[in-house]
């Protein structure tokens, strides 16, 4: 069982920055892909980027691609995203997550634990 635990979450003005981090509490985690997803105000949850366990391979959504970076360190047993030029419809609260496979973390589907998530507000 791996325990997931966000931070890095607050408010910011449009085109600023943000770094969220996730931290892991297992012994397990480098086998784990890992990710992030965002649910906005009366929305659904929705996929936002995915690394591979070991870091190679990422994924992104297209709403992101180009401004957010995601990260994951296996020694230090999190997974980071960095996020620029923020923009108002980035504000959701953001949820970490890990899976068996990067690839399969681009939906709920293939989430096996989630972190409580931290909130991200982005004001126009």
């Amino acid at each position: 069982q791996v325990q997931l635990v966000e931070s890095g979450g607050g408010l910011v003005q449009t085109g600023g920055s943000l770094r969220l981090s996730c931290q892991a509490a297992g012994r397990t985690f480098s086998s784990y892909a890992a990710g992030w997803f965002r649910q906005a105000p009366g929305k659904e949850r929705e996929y936002v980027a995915a690394i591979s366990s070991h870091g190679v391979n990422k994924y992104y959504a297209d709403s992101v691609k180009g401004r957010f970076t995601i990260s994951k360190d296996n020694v230090r047993n999190t997974v980071d995203l960095q996020m620029n030029s923020l923009k108002p419809e980035d504000t959701a609260v953001y949820y970490c997550a890990i899976g068996t496979r990067g690839d399969l973390l681009t939906t709920q589907r293939g989430v096996d634990s989630w972190g409580q998530g931290t909130r991200v507000t982005v004001s126009s």
